[in-house]
């Protein structure tokens, strides 16, 4: 008996849940399978994204490595092109590397410091130029004053 009891208070129960769905007007329109292709459609258009996402992430991350390389390649070539100089100069009788500040900036050249006379701030700018990578000489000697 208990048993029945039991059915019949589910069947009243479901009986009422039917009834009040209706009395208020809610109804599922969509059935479970047009439920689950949407569900499905969702995921996949979210997959999709992530995915551009990640393909778009890793061109970046792509391209700044390969622009972060390209920095380390020229701040190299700017040392070579430096010591070059340096070896230059300093090989060269009336001109010291000591008294000449060398910089270089993505080829560039800058010269500073002092010349003894201007013949040799002359070629302190020719033997820069002549150094392989030496794009422009930025030549800031000044010519010493005889005392």
């Amino acid at each position: 008996m208990k048993t029945q009891t039991t059915r019949y208070t589910a069947l009243v129960a479901a009986a009422a849940a039917t009834v009040l769905l209706a009395a208020c007007g809610k109804t599922e329109d969509a059935t479970v399978g047009q439920r689950l292709d949407s569900t499905v459609n969702e995921v996949q258009s979210a997959a999709n994204t992530m995915k551009s996402d990640a393909q778009n992430a890793a061109q970046e991350m792509q391209a700044a490595g390969s622009q972060a390389g390209q920095a380390m390649a020229e701040g190299a070539s700017d040392m070579a092109i430096t010591a070059k100089v340096n070896a230059a100069l300093a090989a060269d009788d009336k001109l010291s590397a000591l008294q000449i500040d060398v910089d270089t900036e993505a080829g560039r050249v800058a010269l500073s410091g002092t010349a003894p006379d201007a013949d040799s701030r002359e070629r302190a700018t020719t033997l820069a130029s002549a150094v392989e990578g030496v794009k422009s000489v930025d030549n800031r000697l000044v010519v010493q004053k005889n005392s």
